[in-house]
């Protein structure tokens, strides 16, 4: 398996720290509001490279922070006169919600920045005492000059980052890179004892403070958006090998940017988009498959056009799936034949070409390729003159190189005709009741699920999409 690896601009041999043992760390979001639709990039793509070391028997530690304090949250609770708890909790809850929609898998931890600061505090005070840290009147400065290698990730050497910063002059800082590991109280702010004053973390130094207790030291993978690569992660970088006097992460991997119809998503141009409101129009498992027919590095053009092409791209494997459940219920032979057991043991060469597209660099596009290779020939040599055992060999197949991606893991929510009947006959209560708030709850959950209702004189009527 090859795996390209940011610091080093290349891609390299995946060697393990442990064997059959993965540590990663994947950056979270900062919980203020519904995730947008590049938060939902980074989700589906690790969790995807996830489920593949899994699938090849790795056991994996998968650690995904939630940044609980900001200056985003503080503004949000001071507009909504709420504490800064209520507003994380409640965007916790949401992300966790949109995440599961999405088919990922939940973090072998979630840990919050704020119930950790004794970790925090900790590695400031090491960083302090080894010489990479300075105080001055209650905020602490991580010395960049200190760390010789500081620019190694983003390949920005000193003096250009320099010269770059000088917009900023901050004269209690000794160079104008040095970043703030901790920041006085302010009015109204939460805060927490530390022993340069009340006050909390900055942003860098949460994330290191949590790799290093969830994973340790030296981890095998850190990973996030391609934003994070500077400052964020090559921050990290200085402060835990600093701390540590060890490599922080044999391996970075950064997915690339989302554009909205060829430009830059942007609040300002009015082309911003929650996970959400994406989903009102398009299922959260079509936005995963859409996500995944890129490879993760290469920047995505979002569009209600790409969309609906992923959507008719996903619906032709659900139909070739639902094709061989018609001819596994129905087709009348049951044993195999030697020319349909000679086509099983050939659909290996489809677990050949998509592992092959996975270890090279997770290449989910060429390993959707092969998937749909196998749609092809299910269509054209699965027929109902074939056994049900060659058909379920093949539906098995499809489902299980599907699994791995994260998509059809739920298809249909494997829903049988008798409990969408169920469900309708609760929608037909909740609308005579008037609770017109659960009829639509059970019509979009069900929309979601692929089945779509029609209300008609004659009742309700409904298929599968």
């Amino acid at each position: 398996m090859r795996i390209y690896n940011t610091l080093t601009k290349k891609k390299e041999e995946f060697i393990p720290l442990e064997p059959g043992k993965v540590k990663m760390y994947v950056c979270g979001p900062t919980v203020y509001n519904y995730i947008h639709i590049g938060n939902a990039r980074p989700y589906i793509v690790f969790d995807t490279v996830r489920r593949y070391f899994e699938y090849k028997g790795y056991k994996v530690t998968y650690v995904q922070n939630f940044t609980d304090v900001d200056d985003k949250i503080i503004k949000k609770a001071n507009e909504e006169n709420k504490t800064t708890a209520e507003i994380v909790d409640k965007y916790i809850k949401e992300t966790l919600k949109d995440a599961d929609a999405l088919n990922i898998k939940r973090a072998t931890v979630h840990p919050r920045v704020t119930e950790e600061m004794t970790e925090i505090i900790a590695m400031i005070e090491t960083l302090i005492e080894k010489g990479f840290a300075y105080v001055v009147e209650g905020t602490v400065y991580f010395y960049t000059h200190a760390f010789k290698s500081y620019g190694k990730l983003s390949n920005k050497n000193q003096e250009d980052l320099e010269a770059g910063a000088r917009i900023e002059i901050n004269e209690d800082k000794k160079h104008p890179m040095d970043f703030v590991l901790w920041k006085p109280k302010k009015e109204g702010e939460p805060s927490w004892n530390s022993p340069w004053g009340d006050g909390r973390p900055g942003w860098h130094i949460e994330c290191s403070a949590m790799a290093k207790k969830y994973l340790g030291d030296t981890i095998d993978i850190h990973a996030g958006g391609e934003d994070l690569v500077f400052p964020h992660h090559e921050n990290e970088i200085a402060q835990s090998e600093s701390t540590n006097g060890k490599p922080f992460a044999k391996y970075w991997m950064h997915n690339g940017f989302i554009n909205i119809d060829n430009k830059k998503m942007s609040k300002s141009k009015g082309n911003f988009f929650t996970l959400r409101e994406v989903a009102g129009e398009f299922p959260h498992e079509v936005i995963r498959f859409f996500m995944l027919n890129a490879h993760y590095r290469s920047p995505i053009n979002f569009s209600r056009e790409l969309m609906q092409s992923a959507q008719n791209g996903l619906e032709r494997i659900k139909n070739a799936i639902l094709n061989l459940e018609h001819l596994i219920s129905h087709n009348s032979r049951e044993e195999i034949t030697e020319d349909e057991e000679r086509l099983s043991r050939d659909l290996k060469l489809f677990d050949e070409k998509f592992e092959e597209a996975m270890e090279d660099d997770f290449n989910t596009a060429y390993a959707v390729a092969s998937i749909f290779e196998l749609v092809k020939l299910s269509n054209t040599h699965v027929t109902n003159q074939s056994s049900k055992e060659f058909a379920k060999i093949v539906k098995n197949k499809i489902l299980n190189l599907c699994s791995i991606l994260g998509i059809l893991e739920k298809q249909g929510d494997n829903l049988l005709d008798s409990e969408i009947e169920s469900l309708i006959q609760k929608r037909q209560e909740a609308r005579k009741a008037k609770d017109w708030d659960l009829a639509d709850e059970i019509r979009n959950d069900l929309k979601k699920k692929g089945i779509t209702l029609e209300d008609t004189p004659q009742g309700v009527k409904w298929k599968r999409a």
